[in-house]
């Protein structure tokens, strides 16, 4: 059985709330990554940023990146995958909520992060197929 820990990448950087958009972008850039995870001051986890998110519900209606807030943006409660979870209960979360990226905790710390193509590497073929089906259609 393979665990989210196993496939995971590891030291998943946080942007905080209180820190803009802009903030967000730039750290993006730096790390080469799409999404960060948002992290509130009690340093629990709000939700995640992507940089879709960033141009249609900011740049995309007119709003200046360097005044909204990150963990504005953060909707509901944020979906998380366990660390000792495995593949199964991954793909089973990812294909329910529709989400590419899955925030891997370990009690309440944020350990890493789980993306597609970490699962894409550890599930046989057909599984992958069905993933990448149920994420592409709306």
């Amino acid at each position: 059985m393979t665990t989210a820990r196993e496939i995971m990448t590891e030291g998943a950087e946080c942007i905080g709330a209180e820190e803009t958009v802009l903030d967000a972008a730039k750290k993006m850039t730096r790390l080469g990554v799409g999404a960060l995870p948002i992290c509130g001051t009690d340093d629990k986890l709000k939700g995640m940023l992507t940089d879709r998110d960033i141009v249609v519900k900011v740049l995309g209606v007119g709003k200046n990146p360097a005044e909204v807030k990150a963990g504005d943006l953060a909707q509901g409660e944020a979906v998380t995958i366990g660390a000792d979870d495995d593949t199964e209960e991954i793909l089973r979360t990812m294909t329910s909520h529709k989400v590419r990226r899955l925030p891997v905790i370990d009690g309440h710390r944020l350990v890493g992060i789980v993306a597609q193509a970490d699962v894409a590497r550890a599930l046989p073929d057909p599984k992958v197929g069905d993933l990448l089906e149920a994420l592409s259609t709306d």
